[in-house]
């Protein structure tokens, strides 16, 4: 497997290890954790936000950039087999795809093709992110010495209070001196955390990104320039070709065609079959229907004249009499 696409996120992967043992290393016992809990400017805690802000959004972007990366290879390897005019973009979500997408449209509508600026263009974004994770950096270097000038300015003060109290309040003596060491904590350990988290890590960090979007940008330049040139230069070479791909994709549609109209007349041949089969069995159960209804109609009249035999041989005897007696006068 290819590894050159992770370069990004190896070395983001590599940087933030490298910090985490420095950090073990270094400053696991200067209680930095402790004065976090116990500051009362409440600007460490806006650098460390502010850090972690730049971080999650220094990954996503690595994570996004590799992602780009491996489109790029993988369509260079499709544009070696098919060309330009034949690259099957899949989606339009990625950079990389949407590059190619416009070269293609360029190229059928016959416009001028400028590779750097619309590539410029498509990456602009991963630019401008990585841009701002590093204004972010400036931004913790900045509230850094904010920071310190507002635990200089809380030491001043401790101190002239202590200065006030010094021989006859005691109390207000260590008041003083308390918020004085509190304030040069302030001082020091914001300067540290602006100068660590946002000069050191922030602007490595998006010196990769920035790195990684540069090396996208040489990569595609590199495949146009290799795999493109021949589609992008106008010829009549390159207008014979893409009759030739134009003709063969439509051989390949008129097959396609061909296919569906033989499994078109294969289905009917098996629709018209299922339709006399249907008719035939209609008409023998129409027949045997009509059997049926004649042998009711002959068991009807049989049963008609046996009841008739009935009734005449249930009559009285007087009522026979009279009726032959009817008939002899008749």
């Amino acid at each position: 497997m290819n590894q050159k696409p992770f370069r990004t996120l190896f070395l983001w992967i590599i940087w933030a290890a490298t910090a985490m043992v420095v950090y073990v290393t270094l400053y696991r016992d200067t209680n930095i954790w402790g004065f976090l809990a116990h500051d009362s400017s409440r600007i460490t805690w806006l650098i460390l936000g502010l850090f972690i802000i730049g971080l999650i959004g220094s990954f996503v972007l690595t994570l996004i950039i590799t992602l780009e990366t491996l489109t790029a290879f993988d369509n260079e390897e499709r544009l070696q087999q098919h060309g330009l005019k034949q690259l099957a973009v899949p989606s339009q979500r990625r950079a990389v795809n949407r590059f190619f997408t416009a070269l293609q449209t360029l190229l059928s509508h016959n416009g001028q093709v400028d590779i750097e600026a619309l590539l410029s263009v498509e990456l602009a974004s991963y630019q401008r992110a990585s841009h701002s994770v590093e204004v972010i950096g400036n931004l913790l270097i900045t509230l850094g010495l904010i920071g310190t000038v507002m635990g200089l300015t809380l030491t001043l003060t401790g101190l002239t209070s202590s200065l006030e109290a010094l021989g006859h309040n005691q109390e207000l003596l260590l008041s003083g001196l308390r918020q004085a060491m509190a304030g040069m904590g302030t001082a020091f350990y914001t300067t540290l955390l602006g100068a660590v988290l946002g000069g050191v890590l922030l602007r490595v960090f998006a010196q990769i990104t920035e790195q990684g979007t540069e090396s996208l940008y040489d990569r595609l330049i590199r495949t146009c320039m290799v795999h493109c040139a021949a589609d992008l230069q106008a010829s009549m070479e390159r207008d014979v070709r893409f009759l030739d791909n134009e003709l063969a994709a439509l051989g390949e549609h008129i097959h396609s065609l061909r296919t569906a109209c033989d499994d078109s007349r294969l289905a009917m041949a098996q629709f018209r079959q299922e339709v006399e089969q249907l008719r035939q069995s209609s008409e023998q159960e129409n027949t045997a229907l009509n059997n049926n209804i004649r042998m009711r109609q002959h068991s009807s009249q049989m049963l008609r004249h046996e009841v008739q035999l009935l009734r005449a041989a249930n009559k009285p005897w007087w009522l026979r009499i009279k009726e032959w007696f009817q008939s002899k006068s008749k």
